[in-house]
């Protein structure tokens, strides 16, 4: 507990983040829907997030007619959206209509799926430059989800990538550090190069546990965000399919208050 007050007291004053919440935590239900609940969460901010195989929000809506969207959002919610989060792959016709609906938006941050392991690293370099490319012509960050079955599953390969790419950062989801093949592997390697983070709790061997019975060190990881001046949002990201839905109205409210008390 000393340890903890410690980092809190160091905390203070030395970084300015916000808390966001994930619209996945209700992608079973239409987006309308999703940002009504988190409305009622009492959650001020939301990260958008985009899954072409959902009837959720389709990357293809926003990118199709980014106007229509954002005229559509304006009316529907009063929500401060901080980021687009893409759950797959999109080509690069799409990430420039996802960057225009960003910019009507004033949301300066996307996250993308890094490429399967498997797929040849200067691929993966080629395809991640073009979309930093098209970012910067809107002011838009790019950065890549460190998850699961992906390049980024290796923080080394994550922060390569990183130093590949001019421009390039990462969305830290820190449960698939801990629950991973490289979860006996330190990742505080990454931290230089986080745009966005993610969060939930998780162990060693569930990569979704309720708030408090996991592994996430959350002081830490903000304290190293507060060294690398992280200026930024903290995503609450449940993934409503690994949760009984009537516990997790109750599971957002209580990691939106630990985040709390560490600002």
């Amino acid at each position: 507990m000393a340890q903890f007050g410690a980092w809190r007291a160091q905390l203070q004053g030395s970084v300015t983040v916000f808390i966001a919440a994930s619209s996945r935590c209700f992608s079973d239900l239409k987006f309308e829907e999703a940002c009504q609940n988190i409305v009622d969460l009492e959650y001020d901010r939301i990260d958008i997030w985009l899954d072409e195989s959902s009837n959720h929000l389709k990357p293809s809506e926003l990118a199709g007619d980014p106007e229509a969207f954002v005229l559509r959002y304006r009316d529907l919610s009063r929500l401060t959206p901080v980021a687009f989060t893409v759950a797959h792959d999109v080509d690069t016709e799409t990430m420039k209509g996802l960057c225009a609906a960003a910019k009507l938006l004033r949301v300066t941050q996307i996250t993308v799926p890094s490429s399967p392991i498997g797929t040849p690293f200067n691929s993966e370099i080629d395809r991640l430059k073009q979309f930093v490319a098209i970012g910067n012509e809107d002011g838009i960050r790019i950065s890549i989800h460190t998850k699961g079955g992906q390049l980024t599953e290796d923080p080394h390969t994550a922060v390569e990538l990183c130093q590949s790419v001019r421009g390039l950062g990462l969305s830290l989801d820190p449960s698939y550090y801990i629950c991973g093949v490289h979860s006996n592997q330190s990742w505080d390697q990454v931290f230089p190069y986080v745009y966005h983070t993610l969060l939930r709790d998780s162990t060693d061997k569930q990569i979704q546990v309720q708030v408090g019975l996991g592994e996430v060190d959350y002081a830490r990881i903000m304290q190293l965000l507060a060294r690398e001046d992280y200026h930024r949002a903290l995503s609450v990201d449940f993934d409503r399919g690994q949760m009984d839905k009537d516990a997790l109205a109750l599971e957002m409210r209580k990691l939106r208050l630990l985040l709390e008390t560490l600002l």
